[in-house]
């Protein structure tokens, strides 16, 4: 079985985590103790999630991470557009992180979808 790092999805799921985890350090107190708290949460929990899945030895343990992964990739969106209505992010940080969800959607899907995930 091939290590998790070397899966796109993956790597791109951290990819987005550690972004969003440096923008943190960027934003104000209120902004980091409500909105930036939730968002570090929901975005790891996206590789985590798929990390856990990928370790379980059973189809359905590993399709049921799989989709708390989704989970966490849709809460993630909701707060990034939070972010931005609040302007924490400028229109080009927002863009680059677009460009990350607009590659890892799909790419989580057909994951998610394949006859065996892993």
């Amino acid at each position: 079985m091939k290590e998790i790092t070397s899966l796109d999805v993956y790597n791109l799921s951290e990819k987005l985590s550690d972004d969003i985890w440096h923008l943190y350090d960027t934003w104000n107190k209120k902004a980091q103790n409500t909105l930036g708290l939730q968002i570090i949460r929901s975005a790891d929990s996206i590789s985590a999630n798929l990390a856990e899945g990928y370790g379980r030895y059973s189809f359905a343990d590993r399709k049921r991470f799989y989709m708390y992964s989704r989970g966490s990739f849709e809460e993630t969106k909701a707060w990034l557009r939070k972010a931005h209505r609040r302007n924490l992010l400028t229109d080009e940080t927002s863009e680059l992180l677009q460009e990350i969800i607009q590659e890892l959607g799909p790419k989580l899907n057909a994951f998610i979808n394949s006859p065996r995930p892993h």
